[in-house]
């Protein structure tokens, strides 16, 4: 039956994240991910075809559940600290996916699985943040991506390279995590503020 298979593909699916998020693409086993489903391994190539073609699934079930959790349109673009923070709470929450992209990039060199659908999924976002710099809630010295790749790049570094967030910034380091978050948000916002927008403020606080 129907709800059967998508029964089996969601268990295969979640079982697969934890497996690859903890041993990467190439450690993680076919066996041991259907043990951890408690199902048959044969339906991994039935439903998947080979393990290559399961990571490109679980990457792009990950990035759909991000897309979901933490939205992104050229409205709320116009506070991409906001959006940080969102995304920050996400993978504070669900550690898996950046652990995942990490290990996809030690790895797989240039050749990544289901590229071209996550392309599209930055693509969107990218026009988001582009819909917000016409609008000149964003700075427009900034290309878009930039503005993009930096909220994905900095928010990921704070979980995957903490002992760096030790040597470089120590008394960040051992903040609790709103303050980290706080100074993640702010960063970005200085990054990306426009400065159309900078001199309005600056012009409300003068009036006061």
């Amino acid at each position: 039956m129907a709800w059967d298979t998508e029964r089996t593909k969601k268990l295969l699916l979640d079982a697969a994240i934890e497996e690859f998020a903890a041993k990467g693409p190439e450690a993680a086993r076919v066996a041991a991910i259907a043990t951890r489903a408690g199902v048959n391994k044969e339906r991994i190539y039935q439903y998947f075809g080979n393990k290559e073609a399961l990571f490109g699934a679980v990457l792009e079930c990950e990035l759909s559940r991000l897309a979901d959790a933490v939205p992104l349109t050229g409205e709320s673009a116009a506070d991409l600290g906001d959006y940080t923070a969102r995304v920050f709470d996400y993978h504070r929450r669900n550690p898996h996916f950046l652990r995942l992209l990490a290990w996809e990039g030690l790895h797989r060199g240039e050749a990544v699985a289901a590229e071209d659908e996550r392309t599209g999924h930055y693509a969107r976002k990218v026009a988001a943040i582009g819909e917000a710099q016409d609008a000149g809630a964003l700075t427009g010295d900034v290309p878009a991506g930039h503005l993009m790749y930096a909220v994905i790049a900095l928010t990921a570094g704070w979980f995957n390279l903490p002992q760096l967030v030790r040597m470089v910034a120590p008394e960040t380091a051992g903040a609790q995590p709103g303050e980290q978050r706080e100074a993640l948000v702010g960063l970005v916002r200085r990054l990306a503020a426009s400065p159309s927008a900078d001199s309005g403020h600056a012009q409300g606080h003068t009036a006061t």
